[in-house]
């Protein structure tokens, strides 16, 4: 197929120019292994790239990604956890410092939530789907009544940002991640990319809300260090 074609002759041009450029770094990552100092969670898709939006080198980022940069809250139990095996390796193992919850505008995983389309259905026909977006459908059913009374809320918007602060939370259910935080070991994120004007904006904090990061940022001056 051309798709799959394309991806090859990707894979050429990056063997010949990036890797090479890279190649020293490369060659210490294969030897010693990684150690990047920040994980960051995001959605899959294709629109948004991590690696691109925080211009990062190959080993500085642990980067998981799914439908709506979600994470489930802390269940011990014998099933498969994906997401929670990820973060696990990423505080107890590689010892990160920062874990950052990035959303993005105009998500299709918070679309699908709050249009109801899978709702109710059926595992293989959208149910696993529905039934991963029922992490955020309390939070989908009050904003959608808020938008009843008041029809001048972008609704969607407040979801995906609604949504970046359920998961923060829910990294905070799993008790290796309080005691780092609480140590001061570990820092907690969220951050949300809209891809139509390329402006990044950050949670702040002391005052609850996304604030846009200017070219003269300083993160040292943020309420949020």
């Amino acid at each position: 197929m051309p798709e799959f074609r394309s991806l090859i002759e990707g894979y050429r041009r990056f063997r010949s120019s990036d890797y090479i450029e890279q190649r020293q770094r490369y060659d210490a990552l294969a030897n010693k292994g990684q150690s990047p100092k920040v994980m960051v969670i995001a959605c899959s898709d294709s629109r948004v790239d991590p690696t691109r939006v925080f211009d990062t080198e190959p080993g500085q980022m642990f980067v998981l990604r799914n439908v709506a940069n979600l994470v489930p809250p802390y269940v011990p139990d014998d099933g498969l956890h994906g997401v929670s095996a990820a973060v696990e390796y990423a505080v107890t193992q590689l010892e990160v410092h920062h874990i950052v919850v990035l959303g993005h505008a105009r998500c299709g995983g918070i679309a699908a939530s709050f249009s109801g389309q899978f709702d109710g259905a059926e595992h293989g026909a959208g149910g696993f789907i529905g039934h991963w977006m029922s992490m955020i459908a309390p939070a989908r059913d009050r904003i959608r009544a808020a938008a009843e009374i008041s029809p001048d809320i972008d609704a969607h918007a407040a979801l995906e940002l609604e949504a970046i602060r359920i998961s923060l939370a829910n990294l905070r259910s799993f008790p290796f991640i309080a005691a780092a935080e609480a140590a001061g070991t570990l820092q907690l994120q969220g951050a949300l990319f809209d891809i139509a004007d390329g402006v990044l904006r950050v949670l702040d904090k002391a005052s609850g809300r996304f604030v846009p990061v200017g070219m003269d940022w300083d993160l040292a001056s943020d309420s949020q260090h």
